[in-house]
């Protein structure tokens, strides 16, 4: 892969092993279409949600792609009264990612982040390489070496 993005450069200054997915001749952004672009089961792959609770603090759902977050399991979660998603124009200045690029590694401040429960199961996952076009690949086990995070059930049944 010739371009590099942050997320990969964080991963590789932690020695951690990834493999890089660019599908960006495609322009998908649909999560769902992506795993289908890459041969990738939907269980395994994820999207990054940037939530903000009732107390303003700003919160990160790491979830699969095919689902959807449960803002009252999120609230829960977190410890908080109710959650709301952020706007989109919010999503750049506080991350420091745009939507459809947006990586729980790397951003610009660290957020309380929870993940999806569904993913303790899983040996790999997949999610945005903080780019458009771009998904890392990692051992589900490293991704506690790049990012403080607890699991959660967090989607809709």
């Amino acid at each position: 892969m010739a371009q590099k993005t942050n997320v990969m450069r964080v991963l590789e200054q932690r020695k951690i092993a990834y493999t890089a997915h660019d599908y960006s001749a495609s322009g998908e952004t649909n999560g769902v279409e992506v795993a289908r672009l890459l041969g990738e089961d939907v269980r395994q792959v994820f999207k990054t949600l940037v939530a903000v609770g009732g107390s303003k603090q700003h919160y990160v759902f790491v979830i699969p792609v095919a689902e959807e977050l449960d803002l009252k399991k999120a609230a829960t979660a977190a410890g908080e009264k109710n959650i709301a998603m952020i706007k989109q124009k919010e999503l750049l200045p506080l991350t420091g990612y745009v939507h459809g690029g947006c990586s729980p590694i790397g951003m610009k401040k660290s957020f309380p982040t929870f993940v999806d429960e569904s993913a303790g199961k899983l040996d790999r996952i997949l999610f945005s390489g903080g780019k458009v076009g771009f998904q890392v690949e990692i051992a589900f086990e490293d991704m506690e070496k790049v990012v403080a995070f607890r699991l959660a059930d967090l989607t809709k049944e």
